[in-house]
């Protein structure tokens, strides 16, 4: 079998192409751009096309809405201030989120706002880093009174209209009380976008800002951003929400005048980045550099292993688990596999073809970033189809099944 100096087999990457390109051919995923690296090589492919009906070819350049794949970039500018003592894992966070002071906490999580009682201690930085400060998206309580309020009051994705500013957007969750006691369950989502704003009143800057500053210039990484400017809005594709009956492609976002095409007044931390395959290449290699980008440190190498490893105790583990059982074609990828560090999915057994340690994140957008310390490898894979359908959950997980299978160890 034919290698190239990357590691992966000539076969194995015509394999990986072949199954791409079967997805796109299905006529269910309009184009998608993958990033493959190991071994210091780099291995790209641009299928498809922009919008459903045609129109412009996808490019290694397309730029693409993260959503939850922003999740591991952002929490980086948290480990900067980390490293610099600027925030302490184990401080409350009421100096600089004095919204979140004197919580209280339902006595049961199902159960009325109004039957709580006091929060056992302050939430602190560590409970917001490990997504354990007692609110967020809990999938076995969907239907709860929680819930039902926190959608109202805090959601702003594409199909909930635009965010509040900063400011504001605490002082509603300031009225909400907490699900669970500070530290006592993992819950999803809403932990990173307070990190968020915890960062901007550190640092006195906005998150991009900072983020721009000591991140993603950096690293080169000219465009991730929290919006898409006028110049770059024909690298956009539009977003695509397919009707779960009758998989007809409904656009959830335009890339002129959409969402993406201006700043927002809430720069969301847990899902607001665009970004294309070789910026989250840039970011990724970072990581598993343990923190330095050529002679330049990013991050301390010990500020990576804490993303990078598992933070989760048994029991926090054990409802995470639980909680992904439960939900059908969202279990591909780290949903299942494995325990959480800050800011993204850590695996801790081995479900499939990916080993465990490997570390990163999906998005509901169709994106997926990984990165893998054993094999020195990097997978990125983003599309414009959201996961309304199994269809682009599918296709990540062909990818990362077809891309195990590409590494040549000889």
């Amino acid at each position: 079998m034919g290698t190239d100096n990357s590691g992966f087999s000539e076969a194995g990457l015509r394999m990986l192409r072949d199954v791409l390109a079967r997805h796109v051919e299905s006529k269910k995923i309009p184009g998608l751009v993958a990033l493959v690296s190991r071994g210091g090589q780099t291995h790209v492919e641009a299928i498809g096309t922009m919008r459903h009906d045609g129109g412009a070819p996808m490019g290694r350049d397309t730029i693409f809405r993260m959503a939850s794949t922003s999740k591991p970039v952002t929490m980086a500018a948290a480990m900067i201030l980390l490293d610099e003592c600027r925030l302490r894992l184990d401080d409350p966070v009421d100096p600089w989120l004095p919204e979140l002071a004197d919580r209280r906490v339902l006595k049961r999580p199902d159960g009325p706002l109004e039957d709580t009682v006091p929060a056992q201690r302050p939430i602190t930085v560590r409970d917001l880093l490990t997504s354990t400060f007692g609110l967020g998206v809990d999938f076995a309580l969907m239907g709860s009174p929680i819930r039902a309020a926190t959608f109202e009051r805090l959601d702003y994705s594409v199909a909930s209209g635009p965010a509040p500013d900063p400011d504001e957007w605490m002082r509603r969750l300031g009225e909400l009380p907490l699900s669970y006691q500070p530290g006592e369950r993992w819950q999803y989502d809403l932990s990173n976008e307070v990190v968020g704003v915890l960062v901007s009143r550190v640092t006195g800057q906005p998150l991009e800002t900072f983020l721009r500053e000591r991140v993603l210039d950096p690293l080169g990484m000219k465009d991730t951003a929290f919006h898409v400017p006028a110049n770059k809005i024909d690298r956009l594709p539009p977003l695509y929400g397919p009707d779960p009956q009758t998989g007809e492609f409904v656009v959830w976002d335009e890339a002129a005048g959409g969402r993406s095409s201006q700043p927002p007044a809430f720069q969301g931390a847990g899902g607001g980045l665009v970004s294309t395959v070789d910026d989250y290449h840039a970011y990724f290699q970072m990581l598993l550099n343990h923190g330095m980008h050529g002679s330049e440190r990013i991050l301390s190498r010990p500020a990576v292993e804490l993303m990078t490893t598992n933070r989760l105790t048994p029991e926090q583990q054990a409802a995470r688990d639980t909680m992904y059982r439960n939900i059908a074609h969202m279990t591909g990828g780290q949903g299942l596999h494995g325990g959480w560090g800050f800011g993204m999915a850590v695996r801790t057994y081995r479900g499939d073809h990916a080993p465990i340690g490997q570390f990163g994140w999906d998005g509901g957008t169709g994106t997926t970033a990984y990165a893998d310390p054993d094999n020195q490898l990097t997978g990125i894979l983003l599309t414009q189809v959201g996961m309304s359908t199994p269809d682009s959950p599918r296709l990540i997980h062909d990818f990362w099944t077809t891309l195990y299978q590409a590494i040549d160890r000889q």
